[in-house]
């Protein structure tokens, strides 16, 4: 017995050994755990289930000049419950309210709510999806629901935040404001994307089931920083007149792709740009912006820079008699043809510019120039049309003229830059040319952006920027002037005449080329200029005498069974933006004051900020303010906001000074 009782008591010294080393490494690791690696360990553990979320902060503002919106950060929010926070005696008690306060506001029956709800419970649902993007006000108010109101923890309460880009006035000038996002950088939202970029805030998150993260506090623990705003030159009455006259005339038209641009003829502010495209459908939308980007032969529109030159060299003076013989001539075994078949016989070179004779001015430039084609591209540069004009947009198209000494050039080269073939340049540039004829010479940069602001303080001004300060002598401005002036009294563009106010200008008709590529059987077709697709332009200014305004529109592939010439498809657009500004602005087009303008958005900025800082519980008066600016105003105050119309505010529902209760419905009538 002795020796059973003593081997039971060695394996039992066995098993108490083993069980102390065994107690000893776990404390050993206890301690590792808690006091010397316990700071690393907590530190992953909050990693893991708490992390910072970022709260991007809104983008500036894009601002017309006179203060109505362009472009503008609306704050949507997704919402969700957290089902397993709620206790289970209130869940049950007040299910039926929260089902009843959703159905109100997001239309569907209170027992599909009921069920959805109920339902998440019995699945341990910690991220049930309730509502996306809804806006600032149904925010406010659902946080107020049954059980909602008991908050994050209590009330499963799970709000995200993000914020949306809205264009107030619609499609509109879309491409020109652009956007920064997926699709890349354009217009001046891409231009100046690093300016209106807000500083980001934080909030703390914490990882629940399935790896959702939800927000542990109702508050962000870093409020996010708004960005800069960015003051336009666009001008929302002038660009809705360009708009609307552009997209009547390519309707008619049925044309491919057009636009029109308005420029402030001192300042080389643009006050106006609409880019249209056609679908398959036959709508039109800001497709590209064919105003900056696309660069194309204009045709006689560059009969201008022509005559120009053969004025500053002294060539030839607006009396010389150049003989258009019958309206066709032949260079090289290539023919050069009127419009007219007749001819115009011998004429003088003031009359070839108004008639827009092809025969002439390539006679004119070919008997000047034929031996040193140089002196002609030299003044071609002179004018500053080899030049980009700068404009901060991306995707500027290129200038292109030949270079006599290139190996391009060609024995006819001269001859058919002399109409506007064989060299390309973006409508805005030739606009820019045109713009210098009528500012005295001055050729200044176009701008779409006059300042950079946060919360109505300036922080950056653009200021006008001169390119050359005189482009010609005024002699010869004053020649060519008084020519384009004719072309619409009784020249190409007499049809678009009035006697109630002065323009002048040059039309444009040119055949596109075909470029020369592979079709679909793999053969080379194209590479000539096509008898069925043209480009019909006209550029020009108004008034005559101290032009306030120039503008250039330029229409692509119109229905030739319809018309196609500039005088009849560019030009009537031109004379329609030019009526409509003399009629709808007249004191403004007798002259150029910077500052009304400026004052113009100080006003709206001080307002906005005036009302915002003294209005909580009662109405403020928002008639005379632009639309989008009431509506930002109002919606602060936790007012739900509808309005018809574009423009500033003419009439409120809520009179001002009465009381209001956040979450009421104000309407507005805009002008």
């Amino acid at each position: 017995m002795s020796k059973i009782k003593k081997s039971i008591l060695n394996r039992l010294y066995v098993v108490v050994v083993l069980m102390s080393l065994f107690l000893l490494v776990i404390s050993a690791k206890i301690f590792d755990l808690q006091y010397v690696e316990g700071d690393k360990y907590k530190k992953l553990a909050l990693e893991t289930t708490i992390k910072n979320d970022t709260i991007f902060g809104n983008r500036g503002n894009v601002y017309a000049a006179d203060g109505n919106l362009l472009a503008t950060s609306i704050s949507n929010y997704t919402i969700r419950m957290d089902v397993m926070s709620v206790d289970k005696r209130v869940f049950g008690k007040r299910v039926g309210e929260l089902a009843v306060s959703l159905s109100e506001m997001l239309g569907k029956t209170p027992s599909y709510y009921e069920n959805k709800l109920s339902q998440a419970r019995e699945r341990g649902n910690r991220y049930l999806l309730i509502a996306r993007n809804i806006g600032y006000n149904d925010y406010m108010k659902m946080k107020t629901f049954p059980i909602f109101n008991l908050g994050v923890y209590r009330g499963g309460f799970i709000a995200e935040q993000k914020a949306v880009r809205e264009h107030p006035i619609g499609k509109i000038a879309e491409r020109t404001v652009g956007y920064n996002d997926h699709r890349g950088g354009a217009g001046i939202e891409g231009a100046f994307s690093d300016y209106m970029k807000g500083e980001n805030g934080w909030r703390l998150k914490q990882k629940i089931a399935k790896g959702q993260w939800k927000p542990i506090n109702d508050e962000n623990e870093k409020e996010p920083q708004d960005g800069k705003d960015v003051i336009t030159t666009i001008d929302v009455n002038i660009q809705d007149i360009t708009h609307y006259a552009l997209l009547r005339q390519m309707e008619y038209f049925e044309a491919d792709h057009g636009c029109a641009v308005v420029m402030e003829t001192l300042t080389g502010e643009v006050k106006a740009i609409s880019n249209l495209g056609r679908t398959s459908t036959g709508k039109y939308y800001e497709k590209r912006n064919y105003a900056v980007w696309e660069s194309h032969e204009p045709g006689s529109t560059f009969k201008l820079a022509s005559l120009m030159a053969l004025l500053e060299d002294r060539a030839l003076d607006t009396s010389s008699v150049i003989d258009t013989e019958k309206g066709r001539i032949f260079i090289n075994n290539r023919k050069v043809e009127d419009s007219s078949w007749e001819g115009y016989g011998k004429i003088s070179l003031a009359r070839v510019f108004e008639v827009s004779s092809n025969v002439g001015i390539v006679k004119a430039v070919r008997k000047e120039y034929d031996k040193t084609p140089e002196r002609f591209i030299k003044k071609i540069k002179k004018f500053g049309l080899d030049q980009q004009t700068g404009v901060k947009i991306v995707g500027e198209g290129k200038p292109f003229i030949l270079d006599p000494k290139g190996a391009q050039w060609s024995p006819i080269a001269l001859e058919w830059m002399a109409w506007g073939y064989g060299i390309s340049l973006t409508p805005l540039q030739m606009l820019m040319f045109y713009n210098a004829v009528a500012n005295d010479g001055q050729m200044v940069k176009p701008r779409f952006v006059k300042e950079l602001r946060r919360d109505g303080k300036v922080l950056e001004k653009f200021d006008k920027e001169i390119l050359n300060e005189k482009i010609a002598s005024q002699e010869t401005i004053d020649k060519v002037t008084r020519i384009m002036e004719n072309v619409v009294k009784k020249g190409t563009a007499e049809k678009i005449y009035s006697p109630n106010f002065s323009m002048a200008g040059k039309t444009g008709t040119a055949k596109k080329w075909i470029p020369r590529k592979k079709n679909k059987e793999g053969k080379y077709e194209g590479g000539y200029y096509s008898n069925k697709k043209y480009v019909a332009s006209f550029a020009g200014f108004f008034p005559v005498e101290n032009p306030k305004y120039s503008c250039i529109v330029v229409v692509h592939e119109p229905n030739t069974l319809k018309g196609y010439y500039g005088a009849e498809v560019a030009a009537p657009v031109f004379k329609e933006i030019a009526h409509k500004i003399y009629t709808s602005t007249p004191s403004s087009v007798q002259s150029v004051t910077d500052s009304v303008v400026i004052a113009s958005v100080d006003k709206n900025y001080d307002k906005y900020y005036q009302i915002t800082d003294k209005y909580k519980t009662i109405m403020p008066k928002v008639v005379g303010l632009g639309g989008m600016d009431a509506v930002s105003i109002l919606e602060n105050l936790g007012l739900k906001v509808k309005f018809t119309g574009l423009g500033k505010v003419k009439e409120q529902s809520i009179p001002k000074g009465e009381k209001i209760k956040k979450g009421s419905t104000v309407y507005l009538k805009l002008s």
